[in-house]
C-alpha cells in the first residue's frame, strides 16, 4: 500500500535548502517540488503519455506559488479523467505556439518556411503562389487534422474543373508533402492524398501532347505566373510558338536573316519547311507566317540580345547553334505540363481556337498551318495563300489570346 503524502506548506517549502543534489518535496496527486543544487525550486507533475512516465513542469517557486501549483495539478487531473493525453495536448500545443497554429495555412506556411532554403527561390515562390491561390481559399483556415481525404478532394476537383489535370496533380503532391510534415511534429495523424490517388482524373494520353481549347486559359495563367522568372529568350520562345504556331523546327533555327522587320515580313524558304524537305517531289513554296503585333514586339525585345547572332534563339553551349526543341520542353515541364503539351501541340491547340472560338474557315486554317490541300485543284488554288485574310486572322488570334491574358489573375 502506498505511503501516506503529507501535503506542502509554504513553511516546509520556504525552509527547504539546497543540497549538492536534487531532491523532491511530494505534495499528493503527483505534484512535487524539485529542489536544485543551484537553489532553484521547480514545480513538476508526474503524468502518462502512450504508456511511458514523463512529467510536467509547472513554473517556479514563488513565482508560482503552491495554491497555483495545485490548481494546475487539478486542471490536469480533470482533463486526464475526460480522457485527454495532457502531456501529447501540451507539446501539441507548443508547436501551436512555435508554428503559429495548426491550419491547413499555418502548417503549410511553416513547411514551407522549412524547406525555403532547400529550394530554388523561383521553386518555392511558384510553389507558394499555387498553394494561395488553389488551396488556402477552400482548405487553409480548416485545422490540418480535420481536413479529410473528401475535403482535399473536392479542393483539387476545383482545380481539374479548369481543366488543369497535371496541375491538379502537382498541387495534390505539394498538398501531401505538408500532411507529411504535420503527421512529423504532431499537428495531424495521417496524409490523406495517396489514397486520392486514383480518384484524379487522368490526362487522356496521344501521339503529341496538346490541350485543349478549354485548358487554354489555365496555360496561359501559369505562363503569366512563370513569365517574370523564365530567361528572356525562352520565355519569348515560348510566346512565339503560341502566337505563331509554326513547327517546332521552323522556330528554333529560324536565322534572323529571314525577320524582315521593315516590312513586318518572315517568309520561311520552302528548303525548311517539313514538305521541302522530301527526298522525292518536294512542295517548293515559301511560307508567310503573317505575326501579329504583338510578336514583333517579341522580336524586337529579342534583338536586343541574340540580334548579332545567326538564329533567333541561340544555343547556351554553343551561341553559333540554334536553341534545342528540348528548350521548349523544359520551359513546358517547368510550368507543369510534362506530357500534356509539347511544341506540336500549339498548332492544334490554335487550329481549336480559330475554328470553335474565332468561326475561321477550315482552308485557312489550314494553309496558315502550312498544310497541302486535299483536293486536285487544290494547290493551284492554295497558290493564292489567303494572304489579307490569314493576316487578319492571326491578329484576331493573337489579341485573342492576349484577352485571356490580361483576364486571368495570379497571386505575385
Amino acid at each position: 500500500m502506498p505511503r501516506a503524502v503529507i501535503p506542502l506548506t509554504d513553511v516546509k517549502i520556504k525552509n527547504s535548502k539546497s543540497t549538492d543534489k536534487s531532491y523532491k518535496l511530494f505534495d499528493g496527486g503527483g505534484l512535487y517540488l524539485e529542489v536544485t543544487p543551484g537553489g532553484g525550486k521547480l514545480w513538476r507533475m508526474k503524468a502518462n503519455s502512450h504508456g511511458k512516465e514523463t512529467r510536467l513542469s509547472f513554473g517556479s517557486y514563488p513565482a508560482v506559488s503552491l495554491a497555483d501549483a495545485r490548481k494546475k495539478r487539478q486542471a490536469v487531473q480533470e482533463r486526464k479523467s475526460q480522457g485527454v493525453d495532457v502531456v501529447e495536448e501540451l507539446r501539441i500545443e507548443k508547436v501551436k505556439q512555435k508554428m503559429g497554429g495548426t491550419t491547413f495555412e499555418e502548417v503549410a506556411r511553416d513547411w514551407h518556411k522549412n524547406k525555403e532554403n532547400m529550394w530554388q527561390r523561383k521553386t518555392a515562390l511558384i510553389a507558394m503562389q499555387r498553394l494561395e491561390a488553389d488551396v488556402f481559399p477552400f482548405i487553409g483556415k480548416i485545422e490540418i487534422k480535420k481536413v479529410s481525404g473528401p475535403v482535399l478532394l473536392q479542393c483539387l476537383r476545383k482545380i481539374e474543373e479548369r481543366g488543369a489535370l497535371e496541375q491538379a496533380k502537382r498541387i495534390g503532391q505539394i498538398c501531401s508533402a505538408i500532411f507529411d510534415y504535420g503527421v512529423a511534429v504532431g499537428v495531424c495523424e495521417n496524409n490523406p492524398f495517396p489514397s486520392l490517388r486514383a480518384a484524379l482524373k487522368a490526362r487522356a494520353s496521344g501521339h503529341h501532347g496538346a490541350i485543349t481549347v478549354e485548358q487554354l486559359p489555365e496555360f496561359i495563367r501559369e505562363l503569366k505566373l512563370n513569365d517574370a522568372r523564365m530567361y528572356l529568350q525562352t520565355k519569348i520562345l515560348i510566346w512565339l510558338m503560341l502566337l505563331s504556331f509554326v513547327r517546332t523546327s521552323e522556330l528554333i533555327e529560324t536565322p534572323w536573316s529571314e525577320i524582315d522587320f521593315e516590312k513586318k515580313q518572315w517568309i520561311i524558304p520552302w528548303q525548311r519547311m517539313k514538305m521541302g524537305k522530301k527526298k522525292f517531289n518536294p512542295r517548293k513554296i515559301d511560307h508567310h507566317v503573317n505575326l501579329p503585333t504583338q510578336a514583333w514586339d517579341l522580336l524586337n525585345e529579342l534583338k536586343r540580345y541574340t540580334g548579332n547572332r545567326t538564329y533567333l534563339f541561340v544555343n547556351g553551349r554553343d551561341p553559333r547553334r540554334p536553341v534545342s526543341n528540348g528548350a521548349i520542353l523544359a520551359a513546358l515541364k517547368r510550368m507543369g505540363y510534362q506530357n500534356e503539351m509539347t511544341g506540336h501541340g500549339f498548332r492544334s491547340l490554335a487550329m481549336g481556337v480559330l475554328k470553335e472560338k474565332l468561326g475561321y474557315r477550315h482552308d485557312v486554317v489550314n494553309r496558315q498551318l502550312a498544310h497541302i490541300s486535299g483536293d486536285a485543284y487544290g494547290e493551284a488554288y492554295d497558290r493564292a495563300q489567303f494572304i489579307e485574310e490569314r493576316k487578319k486572322m492571326m491578329q484576331d488570334y493573337a489579341d485573342y489570346i492576349y484577352s485571356i491574358y490580361n483576364a486571368v489573375t495570379v497571386h505575385m
